[in-house]
């Protein structure tokens, strides 16, 4: 995380477009903010959009805005968040569930500077900084025909990946720590078996899993100390999950012990024990021959 923040604040420095790649809830549009606010254009607007939750037909009217009587419910002109983020940055989330219509008008905004609302005849300058975000892998979306060429080579100026929470343990606690103190309960503390427990976790949802987590254990815990069971379900029954993963043992682990404690039980004898296991003695032998030094300790 390091390199991507030091990575960051020399791209912001920068007009270019960017691209922020990263499972979903790693940090794409805090990080998206940061760029924004370490640029020239921190005093002008930062405007977020998610390209994946505006139906296609009003996704355009949302972006590039429309005229009066452009469609059935347009009584009055509208600019849209091209012009809203015009000296700032638009923020286009998912920007991989752009349909393809829109993803020829969006080139075109790029590449001349000038968007045209929906139903007019002219087109309106516009001075924006563009990062794109995505949890999807936009050159396979390529290749596959789904996202066009020419735009992914057009806003991938310059990218940056954000790792997956499992891929920065180190990063777990102190984001838990700081997710505990911002709620407004009075502040806890981690028991340790439940920092434990927050290291083994995989976090599928990332941070955003995190944040979450810590605000449903502020508000669950009573006392001083966030314990296991005041994390929410899936994060606190992992831990018995990891345990039974744990004591599960390949048939030749299971027979070891089974056959030296037979042995013992029969006071060492082996041929006793071979009676008893239902195997020759050659084969007894063999076997703790086999075994060697892996054995729990001497026979007594």
């Amino acid at each position: 995380m390091q390199a991507v923040l030091r990575r960051a604040r020399a791209v912001a420095q920068t007009v270019a477009p960017v691209v922020l790649l990263g499972e979903t809830g790693t940090g794409k549009e805090v990080l998206a903010r940061a760029i924004h606010h370490g640029s020239v254009r921190a005093a002008r607007p930062f405007v977020p959009v998610n390209c994946g939750a505006i139906p296609g037909e009003l996704l355009e009217s949302e972006l590039f805005g429309h005229v009066r009587g452009a469609f059935s419910g347009a009584v009055a002109d509208k600019p849209g968040l091209f012009e809203a983020a015009s000296g700032g940055t638009l923020l286009l989330d998912e920007v991989a569930d752009l349909p393809t219509p829109l993803q020829v008008k969006l080139l075109r905004v790029l590449q001349d500077g000038e968007v045209r609302r929906v139903g007019a005849n002219r087109s309106l300058a516009v001075d924006v900084r563009v990062i794109a975000a995505t949890h999807k892998d936009l050159g396979a979306l390529v290749e596959l025909g789904l996202f066009r060429a020419d735009l992914y080579y057009r806003i991938k100026v310059l990218s940056l990946h954000l790792p997956a929470l499992r891929e920065r343990a180190e990063d777990v606690l102190p984001l838990a720590r700081h997710f505990l103190a911002q709620e407004r309960r009075p502040p806890h503390r981690l028991a340790r078996p439940t920092e434990e427990l927050l290291l083994s976790y995989t976090w599928p949802g990332n941070i955003r899993e995190l944040s979450n987590a810590m605000r449903c254990a502020s508000a669950l815990a009573e006392g001083e100390e966030i314990e296991a069971h005041h994390l929410p379900e899936e994060v606190a029954q992992s831990a018995e999950a990891g345990s039974q993963r744990t004591s599960l043992r390949t048939l030749a682990e299971v027979e070891q012990e089974h056959v030296l404690t037979v042995l013992r039980a029969c006071g060492g004898v082996q041929a006793d024990a071979a009676r008893v296991l239902g195997i020759g003695r050659n084969t007894l032998w063999r076997k703790l021959r086999a075994y060697g030094d892996s054995g729990p300790g001497p026979l007594p």
